[in-house]
This record gives structure tokens, C-alpha cells and sequence, in this order.
């Protein structure tokens, strides 16, 4: 009789997940504003990965004589710059760089702030008074200054780009990490596993980590599009035009709100 109970038991088991991510999935279609954005969201990703057949232009072609052309006029989708560059061709190709940084310096970001998290969290004592401190004395200092200064020491490139913006913003999520950790590790299941002679190691990874993928999703969900924005400032601080260099800067949207008012099209800051 109990093991024909184990063995009805083990098919609901397995469906669990199944249900639980169809309650989801059902309550997400319902939800009309996620629908919009997630497509939203979806066309821009895609818009900016096929940058190139969209766009059919390149970013750095400067054609004087298209200077400040009007949207739908001369060819220009969304208009030219100052320089007679097509400006939808720069938004997208800039998506693409934006998104490749802020993608892969999320990842990195989330990875060592989860690590160093669960080891504060857990461990406690030393580790986590060396933890903190160090975590303190990180977001004692503006970014752009621990930028300029780590820029200095790299040779300019992509990948150096998502390095050095990654190690500068793990803070936040290791803190967060840390806090949901505390509140973990006095729980019955911890206690029992502790109790049944598992080792830290396995009760962090196994019993720890998994309970903290909420947070750590909602955090690396909001870090895309901050860690995306620090794309666009970083081939300024590592000098060279040559990394990023099809980017829209941040003087196309400042140079936009010098412009004459006639010229409404232009990108300015929102």
C-alpha cells in the first residue's frame, strides 16, 4: 500500500512545476499592460539585434547635405542629426551595444553579488564584517570616479567595458542577497538540514540560493537598464572612439535641446 502511495505520489510531484508555470502563464496573458510591454520589449530587442537590414544605413555616414532633415524626408525614418547622420540607424545600432553590456554585466553582477551575499549571509563573523565593509566602502564612492579610475588601468574594448561596470555595481546586490539570507538561515528546513549533517556548502547552494532567485530576479531585471545607460558613457571615459564609437553619445540628446524650436524632431533629453 505505501509504495503504490510513493508511486502516485511521484507523477504529482513532477506535474507541480507544470501547474504552477501554466497559473502562471495564464495569469500573465491576462494581464494586458505585461502583454504590451513584454512585446514592447521583445520588438525593440529584436529591432536592435537586426539593426542592420531595419536601419539600412550606416550610423557614421555623415551626409551634410541631409543636416537636420525632417522625419520621412530624404530617406530618414526618424530624421538627421547636425552631422546629416540617420538617426534611427544610430537609436538601433546604439540598442545593440547597450544591450550586450547591460546583459552580460547583469550576469556578472548578479553572479558575484549572490556569492559574496549568501557567504555574508551565512557564514557570518569575520566574513561578514569583511564583507560589509568592503560592500560600504564601494558604495561610499561616486561610480563615475571608481570608473575613471578603473578605466585607467584597462585597455579600452568591449569586454573591458563589462568588466569594469559590473565590478562597480555588485553592491546593491549582494546587500540584498545578504538580508534575505539572515532571515533564511534561522528557518526549520536549514535547522533540519544543518541537523541531518549537511555541510555549508550544500546548505547554501542547495537550500539557500534557491529561496533568494525572487529578489534576485526582480534586481537583475532593474540593473539591465542602468547597467545599459553606463554603455553609453563608457567609451568617453576609456578614451577611445573607436569602442562604442556607432553610439548615439549623450551630447545628441543635449545637443538636441540647443536647437531651435522649429526643429521639434530633434533627440533631447526626456
Amino acid at each position: 500500500m505505501s509504495a503504490a502511495v510513493v508511486v502516485a505520489a511521484a507523477p504529482a510531484e513532477a506535474a507541480a512545476p507544470a501547474a504552477l508555470a501554466g497559473i502562471f502563464w495564464a495569469r500573465f496573458v491576462r494581464h494586458r499592460p505585461a502583454v504590451i510591454s513584454a512585446v514592447v520589449i521583445a520588438l525593440l530587442g529584436l529591432a536592435s539585434i537586426f539593426a542592420g537590414p531595419i536601419a539600412m544605413r550606416d550610423p557614421l555616414q555623415i551626409e551634410m547635405s541631409h543636416k537636420f532633415a525632417r522625419p520621412l524626408a530624404k530617406g530618414h525614418l526618424l530624421g538627421a542629426d547636425e552631422l546629416g547622420r540617420d538617426v534611427l540607424s544610430r537609436l538601433l545600432h546604439a540598442g545593440r551595444i547597450s544591450l550586450t553590456v547591460g546583459l552580460a554585466a547583469m550576469a556578472v553582477t548578479v553572479i558575484v553579488g549572490a556569492i559574496l551575499g549568501t557567504l555574508a549571509g551565512y557564514v557570518r563573523g569575520v566574513v561578514d564584517t569583511v564583507l560589509l565593509r568592503l560592500t560600504d566602502a564601494m558604495l561610499s564612492f561616486p561610480p563615475i570616479f571608481m570608473l575613471l579610475a578603473l578605466a585607467a588601468f584597462v585597455r579600452p574594448s568591449l569586454a573591458s567595458m563589462t568588466v569594469i561596470i559590473a565590478v562597480t555595481s555588485w553592491m546593491d546586490v549582494t546587500r540584498m542577497v545578504r538580508g534575505q539570507i539572515l532571515t533564511l538561515r534561522e528557518q526549520e528546513f536549514v535547522t533540519g538540514a544543518r541537523g541531518l549533517g549537511a555541510s555549508g556548502a550544500r546548505i547554501m547552494a542547495r537550500h539557500l540560493l534557491p529561496n533568494t532567485v525572487g529578489i534576485i530576479a526582480v534586481a537583475a531585471t532593474l540593473s539591465v537598464a542602468e547597467l545599459g545607460q553606463h554603455a553609453q558613457q563608457c567609451p568617453e571615459l576609456l578614451h577611445d572612439g573607436s569602442v562604442g564609437s556607432d553610439l548615439p553619445r549623450g551630447d545628441d540628446h543635449a545637443g538636441g535641446d540647443e536647437l531651435q524650436l522649429p526643429r521639434r524632431w530633434a533627440p533631447r533629453r526626456p
